[in-house]
């Protein structure tokens, strides 16, 4: 019989393949996800946050691994990654070829910019294992405070969130920090 964790990843996953939102906790924040690579999917995530178009957020990886196809890394850029993930960052790192020939386009910036993340949390990374990358945006309405638990982010979504997968441990409640690795050296743009 399957636990009440694995149903959980289950119907999570079969959500994300169903192009439908999720919510899941990371190490800093709840985020909402769906499937990286599906237009729509974005679009309807975009529609759940009240979120406008040109605005892309960012891609969660369960490894470093599987993200070091989808941007374009120098040497210096590959030490930062090992260095910060997995960890409370957003790194933003020029698009690859593959991640646009992959991705949604909604995922990549005007400047060819991917924000990537590989949170410290284990179930985060765990969805993202099985579900392949998943977007990464904080479970609030555009605009609005960050909601700090599955009951308060089910009172704002309803049914516009598909699973809901609340796991330990609680997320920080902290944004994550964003650096963008894409110049000649590193530039925090916000903590």
């Amino acid at each position: 019989m399957k636990s009440t964790t694995e149903r959980l990843f289950s119907a999570a996953v079969a959500a994300l393949r169903g192009d439908a939102v999720v919510a899941y906790p990371t190490d800093t924040l709840f985020g909402l996800g769906v499937r990286a690579d599906s237009s729509s999917a974005v679009k309807a995530l975009f529609q759940a946050k009240d979120r406008p178009e040109g605005s892309p957020v960012s891609v969660l990886f369960s490894s470093t691994e599987e993200l070091e196809p989808f941007v374009v890394l120098r040497d210096q850029d590959r030490q930062a990654v090992r260095e910060r993930l997995p960890g409370p960052y957003t790194l933003l790192l020029p698009a690859s070829q593959h991640a646009r020939e992959t991705l949604a386009l909604e995922l990549i910036s005007p400047r060819g910019l991917l924000g990537v993340r590989i949170p410290q949390h284990e179930g985060a990374r765990e969805l993202a294992r099985r579900a392949g990358p998943i977007t990464s945006t904080s479970a609030n309405r555009h605009g609005a405070p960050a909601g700090t638990s599955m009951p308060a982010i089910r009172k704002v979504f309803g049914d516009r969130v598909a699973v809901y997968l609340d796991l330990p441990p609680s997320p920080s409640g902290t944004p994550s920090t964003i650096i963008d690795l894409s110049g000649a050296r590193p530039r925090v743009i916000s903590r």
